[in-house]
């Protein structure tokens, strides 16, 4: 199938990138558009899903005004976030504002349905709850049991219109196919299946009976990478596209950039240093630590699973210190600011960044948790605060990667690394440096997700086989710097410490 495109999308929390990929993975094109979040004191975190599809068919669009390329697109495959709600009527329409994975309103009807005195839930539904599907639905709401708790209770004209509430990734699928479809995969952050036998496309009446939830706004289940159907008629005559093209299932970003790093094999590792961070390889069996937020979730197939976890700050750091940096005026490129971090040597010249800027989730759940700058002082640079962001956001990373290593029982190497932090190279040494392993910067990586996605789509019409992604040629390897290892133990060593000490100050100051 030389001659055979594929269209993916990648519905992050900063927006859709659109993309077009060929038979041998590389990109062809793609367009990228930002969409803003609307926050609100009483927990709201939504964006227009709406928007998003329109967004979504203008990039379409304009990757296909070739109408040559539009006769070859095969299929179509769907990533992205993960954790938030689209409420939809019957033909997929939204009924509302999506909430995403930081909308927390639901958080009191939450804790109603599973709080408790042990880590903050009732010990006999979080028992339930880990030994079935490996999780357990958060208590401060900001996931879709909060969120659906939340549209059935306090927005009655919200779920009375309602059909079905669907994943980012489903919805989209729905708008192209006209047809309500999840995985295992895409409902991961729900904690409604039970993950124990993968092969089983239904909900677990125990679990949502927990919550007071049913089934009957639950979109089926349907296995990881299949075929949702044909495009619409609709969608077809308004993109020029053959009406024979296929939408595999929508897939979350962690199997999308999985598949996308080339770290498809048992133990083999990915850090994911996108707007958010996390650590995740493929494993054998389902497995759970409650106690630092990790937890291994269906995978790629119905026989193995991936470990899942995320800190709510990764390379969104090097955003926010820019836009500070800036002002009222223009702000530098990325490219200038690790340009200018690498004036400064290892250490900052003493200065420290904690990266907790929208709290944390893993190795430590905490929303509350704050960061910033210590040990500052009258001689300290702009150059000193970029590469302490560097620096804080990696050490940050070295505190998950010693749980994920002690959750998988081996050592974990080399690390293959992603996301748009992953474009720098300064930043790939630092995390060679403070994680002590080889790293390996994946080619292209800051559209590995897309990658990753065609190759599912691919898979759904039977171009490829789903189990055998190809490998991305080139990149680059860094090996740990020994003469900066001193360095980078102290700091990976003392940000949890200052996690610890800023927790109990907030206490001791309610």
């Amino acid at each position: 199938m030389d001659g055979s495109l594929y269209l993916v999308v990648d519905l992050g929390t900063g927006g859709p990138k659109v993309g077009l990929v060929d038979a041998s993975s590389a990109l062809v094109d793609y367009v990228a558009y930002h969409v803003e979040t609307t926050f609100a004191d009483d927990g709201q975190a939504t964006q227009d899903a709406d928007q998003w599809w329109d967004l979504i068919v203008r990039g379409f669009r304009q990757l296909l005004e070739d109408r040559d390329r539009a006769r070859r697109v095969r299929a179509i495959g769907v990533t992205g976030q993960y954790g938030s709600t689209v409420p939809v009527d019957a033909n997929g329409r939204p009924t509302g504002p999506c909430l995403t994975w930081m909308d927390t309103r639901g958080g009191a009807l939450s804790r109603r349905a599973v709080g408790g005195p042990i880590q903050g839930y009732n010990p006999r539904a979080v028992l339930s709850f880990i030994r079935r599907s490996g999780g357990a639905p958060s208590t401060s709401g900001a996931d879709p049991v909060g969120h659906v708790l939340y549209l059935e209770h306090e927005r009655p004209e919200v779920a009375a219109a309602t059909r079905w509430y669907l994943e980012p990734v489903d919805y989209v699928t729905m708008r192209l196919t006209g047809v309500p479809c999840a995985t295992h995969a895409s409902r991961l952050a729900m904690w409604m299946t039970d993950n124990r036998h993968l092969s089983r496309y239904h909900y677990d009446s125990v679990l949502l009976g927990l919550v007071g939830l049913s089934d009957e706004k639950l979109a089926p289940l349907v296995p990881f990478g299949s075929s949702v159907g044909p495009v619409s008629a609709s969608v077809a005559a308004e993109l020029g596209l053959p009406p024979s093209t296929i939408v595999a299932t929508g897939i979350p970003d962690l199997h999308a950039a999985t598949i996308g790093s080339g770290a498809t094999g048992p133990y083999e590792t990915h850090l994911a240093l996108s707007t958010t961070s996390w650590i995740s390889c493929p494993v054998p069996a389902k497995k759970t630590d409650v106690l630092h937020s990790i937890a291994s979730v269906p995978g790629l197939d119905s026989d193995h699973y991936l470990v899942i976890n995320n800190q709510e700050t990764g390379a969104r750091a090097l955003e926010w210190i820019r836009d500070q940096l800036a002002g009222t005026g223009p702000a530098a490129s990325f490219d200038e600011l690790t340009d200018l971090a690498a004036t400064v040597g290892a250490g900052s010249n003493g200065v420290r960044f904690a990266p907790w800027l929208a709290g944390e989730r893993s190795p430590a759940d905490d929303k509350h948790a704050r960061g910033g700058f210590s040990n500052l002082s009258i001689t300290t640079t702009p150059a000193d605060l970029v590469r302490a962001v560097l620096e804080g956001v990696a050490a940050n990373s070295a505190w998950l990667f010693g749980r994920v290593e002690h959750f998988t029982g081996r050592r974990l190497e080399p690390v293959r690394l992603i996301g748009g932090g992953a474009q720098s190279e300064l930043w790939c040494q630092i995390y060679a440096n403070t994680l002590d392993r080889r790293v390996i910067q994946v080619a292209e990586p800051l559209i590995a997700q897309l990658r990753g996605v065609a190759h599912v789509a691919a898979s759904a019409v039977g171009d490829v086989d789903l189990g055998d992604p190809p490998t991305p040629k080139g990149g680059r390897t860094f090996e740990p710097d020994p003469r900066d290892r001193e360095t980078y133990a102290a700091i990976a060593h003392e940000l949890p410490r200052r996690f610890a000490t800023e927790r109990h100050w907030r206490r001791a100051i309610r």
